[in-house]
């Protein structure tokens, strides 16, 4: 009986979850109604329509918010599954057209103040296209393009002007293409100006629709249109920074804010671990060129391995970028305890973002740019130490803690941290070489599954190996020899024995046979 009635609740739970009745539809279908709820009230307000009107707004509403919630799901998968995301779309869309409703009944006063300007006149100041700007600087340009068709559908049933939709669309769309490359806040002015020009040549356009064309109304709504521009760049200007804050997002502004050397982090960085600041911009050159090629933003990829290390500032003397005294400060401490210094440079470097109210991608990043991976070097050094209970030692012990990286930003910083501290003590840094320290790393990594929770295929990890590779060969390409400049090394002519490597010792030092040598283990 017992096995029966457990089969009927296996049963039913799998018949929710093939009909999607779960929490997080709930969820999700709980902010589509408040979407539509708060989108209804804003339209039909004060404008004393019938009940049926009331519930035929709310169906087109609704209609139009399952289409884009359908278009998030087949197009979008990363922003459907985030809530903050959806909720973020739905404040865009709602306070876009509270806020526009609002600015009209301050235009209808003012115009009853100069003595009745056509209504005709004052719907092209209306600014619907703060939510597609808004939307493109904060989340993308596919999800400001359907914004931007949702709210000129809205303006022109809310206006009950047809043609008013043509010139929402054409203004919404001008705004989200001239923000997409916005990389500073002097640059949403000047999409405001592009779409007060569009504006003004859209408002002449659907003038010749009419009869009036020659009046005194068509030069007007032109001017009134171009003064849009300039009220929608205005707003989106003073808004951006608040959304950024409580829905912690993180825009390109932002990111070339963070990205001034002058930021106190990356100076006290320079300052105190100076071996560990030049090996991050080293980093960052590898990920962006990376993340163009994987698709990633690299803007994002360049701050964020400016950023990764920053918890050596705590005790940067014990990795070694920064050592400078010929005796290291691991060679007084157990293996273990040497690796519980370098896995806390991790949790620091979270708890210095969070202080320094960094944003939360970066943080992220931070906390797994190591992944679960092994500090190889102790752990076999603790193994060594143990001798015959070397059995007893579990690797564990040796391995950050995670999380691993989730982001394809996060996967391409924990590569090419590695591929750069390892690329140090090449004695011999060939193009063949280096290519080989590069496959042997990232195949590393993929092989101790570091990289199974994030996005990146199989195609892209090839393209991150050509573009480490041409990067590191730039780095250590050759140089004739200035005459008059030669060096000789004065304790080689004295010790021989001590100066000469032997190709064993070279090969164990740098050779790409090793993929973490002596130089990764510090950091």
């Amino acid at each position: 009986m017992n096995g029966v009635v457990r089969q009927r609740k296996e049963g039913s739970l799998k018949d929710n979850q093939k009909s999607g009745f779960n929490k997080d539809n709930i969820i999700k279908l709980f902010l589509l109604i408040c979407t539509v709820a708060v989108l209804s009230l804003s339209m039909v307000c004060n404008r004393g329509l019938p009940p049926r009107a009331i519930a035929g707004t709310s169906f087109i509403i609704a209609l139009l918010l399952v289409i884009l919630y359908r278009d998030l799901m087949r197009y979008k998968p990363s922003i459907y599954k985030d809530y903050r995301l959806i909720l973020l779309i739905g404040t865009l869309l709602s306070g876009n057209l509270i806020l526009s409703r609002g600015f009209y009944y301050i235009l209808e006063g003012f115009s009853e103040w100069l003595g009745n300007i056509p209504s005709q006149l004052l719907i092209y100041a209306i600014p619907l296209a703060v939510g597609p700007m808004l939307t493109a600087l904060l989340i993308d340009i596919h999800t400001a393009i359907v914004v931007s068709v949702i709210t000129s559908l809205l303006g022109g049933l809310w206006l009950g002007n047809p043609s008013y939709s043509i010139f929402t669309f054409v203004a919404g769309v001008t705004g989200a293409f001239g923000v997409i490359r916005c990389k500073r806040r002097s640059a949403i002015w000047r999409a405001g100006l592009f779409v007060g020009l569009v504006g003004a040549f859209t408002s002449l356009t659907i003038t010749l629709l009419g009869v009036r064309f020659l009046s005194l109304e068509t030069p007007l709504s032109a001017g009134v249109a171009f003064l849009n521009g300039i009220i929608v760049a205005t707003l989106v200007s003073a808004s951006l920074p608040l959304l950024e804050h409580f829905f912690r997002r993180t825009t390109d502004i932002s990111l070339l804010e963070l990205l001034d050397l002058d930021q106190p982090l990356l100076r006290n960085l320079l300052v105190v671990a100076p071996g560990t600041y030049h090996h991050s911009i080293i980093v960052g050159n590898l990920v962006e060129s990376a993340a163009e090629a994987v698709g990633v933003n690299p803007l994002l990829a360049r701050v964020s391995a400016y950023y990764h290390d920053i918890g050596k500032i705590k005790m940067p003397e014990y990795f070694i970028e920064n050592q400078t005294a010929p005796i290291s400060k691991h060679d007084t401490l157990t293996p273990h305890m040497s690796s519980l210094i370098l896995i806390s440079h991790v949790k620091e470097g979270v708890e210095l973002a969070m202080e320094h109210k960094l944003p939360e991608s970066i943080i992220d990043i931070i906390q797994q740019h190591h992944g679960t991976s092994l500090i190889t070097y102790f752990y076999q050094k603790a193994k060594a130490e143990h001798g015959d209970t070397a059995s007893s030692l579990t690797d564990e012990d040796f391995r950050y803690p995670g999380p691993k990286p989730r982001t394809r930003v996060s996967a391409l910083i924990l590569m090419a941290d590695a591929v750069e501290a390892a690329s140090r003590v090449l004695t011999d840094p060939t193009p063949s070489r280096v290519s080989a320290l590069v496959n042997r790393i990232v195949d590393h990594f993929l092989i101790d599954g570091q990289l199974n929770d994030c996005e990146l295929t199989l195609k892209d990890l090839q393209e991150v190996k050509k573009h480490f590779i041409y990067i590191l060969n730039s780095i250590f390409h050759r140089r004739i020899s200035y005459p008059g400049f030669e060096i000789k090394d004065e304790d080689s002519d004295k010790e021989p024995a001590k100066a000469e490597t032997s190709k064993q010792d070279k090969d164990k030092k740098g050779s790409p046979k090793d993929p973490f040598p002596l130089r990764t283990i510090y950091g």
